[in-house]
This record gives structure tokens, sequence and C-alpha cells, in this order.
């Protein structure tokens, strides 16, 4: 079996049961937003859904997220993730959040990783790393990461591989205050004994609080080996407020793109391309700038998105075409080889391969067969205000330009339907519908009305 990615960085899976308690009890003051904090998006899902997605890609034994009294919302993404949701009323500090969730692990014989559900980019593999450190004999382990201003950070004071203590920004001598290795806030032990030191925890502070970061000096006291590891300081980005937000979502989308070119994707400029969180891309499609894709897309092998499309929910087939300035919808499915081009809109419609719906044109509730053409301006005209219906066009069907068809109708494969028809019934194989009013021409008209308005003028 060949190595996992984890595996060749030296990182060791761990056979001992593992748990997770994450603190999401924040409000949403600074965001001004009536919505819980955590549950703000980057990448097309919440900041909390990052973080329950990593854990769940490391296949924790346990999960319990940790809201406050008012978080109702944050109690209903927890238990649809299914995930152990926990009540901290009222809000004590970190320490006290933590022991909040005591009942939610009770009985639990592992190690346990806090983390927080607004720190949404920290990766499987830096956890993985930490509960790596507990197997080879640290009792604490502290994430910790090298800060561009660590002012306002805790420092990780550190004697040899020990972490000594925790010292907040407020509490720290000058000497330690040039210290820029600080804390992440996130940390792994033992369950039984970050319980045990959590229950010694005091709020002997001006915030009468009780604090996470106490239990290294006390596990220090104690005799216990503690030690941190260093992650970027990207990884660990916090989001308490809107300008926050949006710089967790450039480093997310940094991170998204660098992993779409390394996985065989052509951007000619991936900093104007935006990507969900679920975005899958093959290997040598082509995306062009200004494009973005929203939850759910799947981009086939050799496949091109040209600039200013917009995709969600949509599956793109290899070798298929869409854009410039394309919107595809959820249900959107192109076959191989399709083609759809600029100012084209397609919903829940299935275009199969080779079928070229090039410009101007809504599609919507529809399946439009091998090989068809969809002149310009056509719409499926598929809601009368209360339901959806549903058209069906054949293979190597011809649509002409600015063609109304009214669902439910079909037109059968090989059909042509003349520019500017109004279908409303069924087309056969091979048929040629229209429904244009018979041409007529009066000569000379124009003129005489030019000059009887022109005279009346006078």
């Amino acid at each position: 079996m060949p190595l996992s990615r984890l595996e060749k960085m030296g990182v060791n899976r761990m056979t001992r049961p593992t748990a997770a308690i994450i603190l999401a009890a924040g409000q949403s003051t600074r965001m001004k937003s009536a919505k819980s904090k955590v549950l703000h998006e980057i990448g097309g899902r919440s900041l909390l859904a990052h973080v329950l997605a990593t854990c769940e890609g490391l296949k924790l034994d346990r999960i319990a997220v940790v809201s406050g009294p008012d978080g109702e919302d944050v109690r209903a993404a927890t238990e649809g993730a299914g995930a152990l949701s926990v009540i901290q009323d009222p809000p004590l500090g970190t320490g006290h959040a933590v022991l909040a969730a005591k009942d939610a692990i009770a009985n639990f014989k592992g190690d346990l990783v806090i983390l927080y559900g607004d720190t949404p980019l920290i990766e499987a593999g830096t956890i993985e790393q930490m509960f790596s450190a507990r197997a080879d004999g640290a009792d604490l382990v502290v994430l910790g990461f090298h800060a561009a201003d660590a002012a306002p950070y805790g420092r990780l004071v550190m004697d040899g591989d020990q972490l000594a203590r925790i010292v907040e920004a407020k509490d720290a001598t000058a000497q330690e205050r040039k210290i820029d290795f600080v804390n992440s806030g996130v940390m792994v032990a033992d369950a039984k004994t970050l319980m045990d030191l959590l229950s010694k925890v005091t709020n002997n502070n001006a915030n009468a609080e009780y604090y996470l970061t106490d239990v290294v000096g006390l596990a220090n006291d104690a005799g216990l080996a503690c030690s941190a590891i260093e992650c970027p300081e990207e990884e660990v980005l916090g989001v308490n407020s809107r300008v926050e937000l949006a710089a967790a979502e450039a480093a997310l989308q940094k991170r998204l793109r660098l992993r779409a070119i390394e996985a065989g994707a052509t951007m000619v400029a991936p900093e104007t391309v935006f990507f969900s969180f679920d975005t899958e891309l093959a290997p040598d499609c082509w995306i062009g700038p200004n494009v973005v894709f929203g939850p759910g897309v799947k981009v086939g092998e050799g496949a091109v998105i040209k600039s200013f499309s917009h995709l969600e929910g949509a599956s793109i087939g290899a070798g298929a075409q869409v854009g410039p300035y394309a919107r595809l919808r959820p249900g959107a499915k192109l076959d191989k080889d399709a083609k759809v081009g600029n100012f084209v809109e397609i919903k829940k419609a299935h275009i199969e391969e080779g079928a070229k719906v090039n410009h101007l044109t809504y599609i919507g509730d529809a399946r439009v067969g091998a090989g068809a053409n969809i002149g310009a301006g056509v719409i499926t005209c598929n809601y009368d205000g209360f339901d959806k219906f549903f058209t069906d066009i054949g293979a190597g069907t011809f649509i002409g330009s600015n063609t109304s068809l009214i669902a439910p109708v079909v037109v059968e494969a090989g059909a042509y339907v003349g520019s500017g028809s109004v279908i409303t019934k069924h087309v056969e194989e091979d048929a040629l519908a229209l429904t244009r009013p018979e041409f007529k021409q009066i000569k000379g008209w124009a003129a005489k009305f030019r000059a009887r308005k022109n005279k009346s003028k006078d």
C-alpha cells in the first residue's frame, strides 16, 4: 500500500482513540450580524463546517461543539453534521467552555484536541502531527506560530524542547514581548489529564474567567512534559470581524488555487478565479480569468471554462466548453464536447455530447440531445408561475434563433424549428416546425408616414 501524504511527512497515524472539542460560543458582535459568527462562510461553507470537515477527515471517535446560550443556529448545524452539541451558559472563558463539554466526553479514553469554530483553515496534517507528538511522549502539546505582529498574542516561553508557560501579552515582560512564537489556542492532551488540569484552573484574573492557557503552568507544576509544534500563521487565522472573514477567504482561495494548479489545471490569471471548498478540476482543464465556482462543480479533463463564467452545482464533461459570460446553475450537466457559449444560462438541464448552445439562450428543466444546435435567443419556457415543466430536445435537432419552446414539449431527433417560432405542440422526428405569420409588405408606406408626421409639425 502506498504511503499517504502524512506518512511521507513522517507523521504516524494513531491507533489511540481521538476526539475533539470545538469552541463555538463566540457572538457576532464585531461581525455586526444576527447570525452566529462561526456560521459565516468562506469558500462556500461555514467556518464551523470547515473545522468539522477537518475533524471528519481525521476519523475522530467523538466530536463535541460548544455553543453559547443563544446559539440555536450553531446547535442545529452541529447536530446536522452528526456532532455532539454542548451549551456553555454563562460564558466564563475558554477553560470553562472546555469543561462544559466534560459530560460529552465522559468515559472517553484517548487524546483530545481543542479547536475553534472561528479558525477554519487548520489542516488535518497539523492536528495529526500534534497527536504524533503525544505518542512520542508529550503529555500536553500546544500549537504555536511565528507571528508577523506578535503584540496581541500570548507568548510561548520555551525551555529547550519543553514549553515552560504561556504568558498573555498584557502580562509579558519586556524580554518576553520580544518572543514572536505565540499561542494559537489549539492544544492536544489525554482527555482525562486535560479535564483534571482544568478542574484546578481558577478565575483569579481581571476578567474573572477560566483560561485554557493556565493548564500549561499547572502541567509543568505537576511534572508533565509540555511541548509546542509550529504551523504557518495563515493556518490558524481566527475570524472575529468582517475584515478577518475577508482575510480568511483570501487565504483559502490562495490555497485552493495552488491545489488546482498542482493537480493539473491551467489558469491564465489564478488570482481572479474563485473556488468553493468542493470544486473538482480534472487534469488539463483550462480556466480563464474571472471565473467563479460555487459549490458542487465538477470539471472534466480538457474542459475549457472561459472568462466571466459563473458555475454552481454543475457537471462539465471532458472537452466541453463554457463561456465566456455563461451561467451554469444547479443541475446543469454538460456531456463530452458540449458547448455553452456567451450569455447562456443553463439550469437543471442535460446538454448531451457535442450539443451546442452558443449564445444568448436560456435552457432550463430540459434535455438537449447529442449533436443538437440551439440558436441565439432560444428559451425553454419552463415555468407557469406555479410549476416547472420539462422540454425534451432530441439528438441532431436544429432550433432556430429566437424560438420559444413552451413546456411541456418534445422536439424529436433530427427536427428543424424555424427561427422566431413559438412551439406548443409535439414536433415529430425530422420534421420542420415553424409558427411565423404570413409575410406582408406595403410599398411606399414608410415614406408616406414620415411625410404625414412632418406636415403635422408645421
